[in-house]
């Protein structure tokens, strides 16, 4: 079917060669294919849409796909990224996802999000880490508490990519990543040491460093049942519950790591090093970072949990 200039297809398959020219993640590509097609396929005159039809669209996915807040604002940076290249393009005059996001987005958002991250004392942190029995699930949970990296890093490690004589890890690079050097200490060097042993014996015909049931790179899937699996038994996780308190996830680690260090008095600029947070402010921009300093420091503030 014809609608406006090009048909739903074509438009899509437009948009997506825009996203490829501006260098997105195929990640971010597969996920703004995904929703845009949803969305063209409930509002397909796209051309003609005006805030009216937003409305409807987010009624839709509220009520009767039952989205969770962070799915709904996914979907709508989708959708609204889709309608700014239309604008390049000169298809459409206006974006009209802007008005209707910024006033029932942002609102849901903070119904939805009104507690905090939990953040376990480091002795139950410690209970924890050791309460796994598995060792994969044990080092992917001590790594990400440990160096604060984000579930897609960790996939994308590879053998090759840890330093057992340096106590360091070179992350690929990704484009919300400004710094790919993170280190770790020796009780998450001695847990590595036995689940690369574990790993030896699998044979496996990938150099990536985490794997799955039948030898191939671990997914997202598996790296949060490898957290919230145990997280759920141990009686941090509850995935029934709608607050932020009571979940426990890979995300929620990074926060673990974070908060530990400010509390144990990292430096700011170290602690957004390690993270590899975008280098914002002009004296981040002009700061060089010492290496070695700021691995002292790191090995100075991170905790130790007493690993078993």
């Amino acid at each position: 079917m014809e609608v406006g200039r090009l048909s739903e297809p074509e438009i899509l398959k437009e948009f997506i060669e825009d996203l490829k020219l501006r260098e997105m993640s195929d990640a971010t590509i597969r996920s703004y294919r995904s929703n845009v097609k949803r969305f063209l396929d409930i509002v397909p005159d796209y051309e003609e849409a005006d805030e009216e039809d937003i409305k409807k669209y987010l009624k839709v996915l509220k009520e009767e796909k039952d989205l969770a807040y962070k799915t709904l604002a996914n979907n709508f940076a989708s959708v609204s990224s889709f309608y700014d290249y239309l604008r390049y393009e000169g298809i459409v005059d206006n974006n009209p996802v802007l008005s209707v996001r910024k006033r029932y987005l942002n609102k849901y958002k903070d119904e939805q999000n009104n507690g905090h991250r939990q953040v376990p004392e480091v002795k139950k942190m410690s209970g924890y880490i050791n309460y796994i029995p598995k060792i994969r699930d044990k080092i992917i949970n001590l790594l990400f508490m440990k160096t604060g990296i984000r579930r897609n890093e960790l996939i994308d490690l590879d053998v090759q990519d840890i330093n057992r004589e340096d106590y360091s890890i070179k992350l690929k690079p990704k484009p919300k990543r400004s710094n790919t050097m993170v280190y770790f200490d020796h009780e998450t060097a001695n847990v590595l040491k036995r689940w690369l042993a574990v790993r030896e014996e699998r044979d496996a015909d990938t150099d990536a460093l985490f794997l799955n049931p039948r030898a191939n790179r671990l997914k997202k899937k598996g790296v949060r049942t490898a957290v919230e699996k145990w997280a759920e038994n141990y009686g941090l996780h509850d995935p029934n519950s709608d607050k932020l308190e009571d979940k426990f996830t890979p995300h929620t680690l990074r926060h673990v790591f974070t908060t530990y260090l400010i509390r144990n008095g990292m430096r700011r600029e170290y602690i957004k090093e390690l993270r590899g947070d975008a280098r914002t402010e002009a004296m981040d921009i002009y700061h060089t970072i010492d290496h070695r300093e700021l691995k002292q420091e790191y090995l100075a503030c991170i905790p130790e949990l007493g690993i078993v």
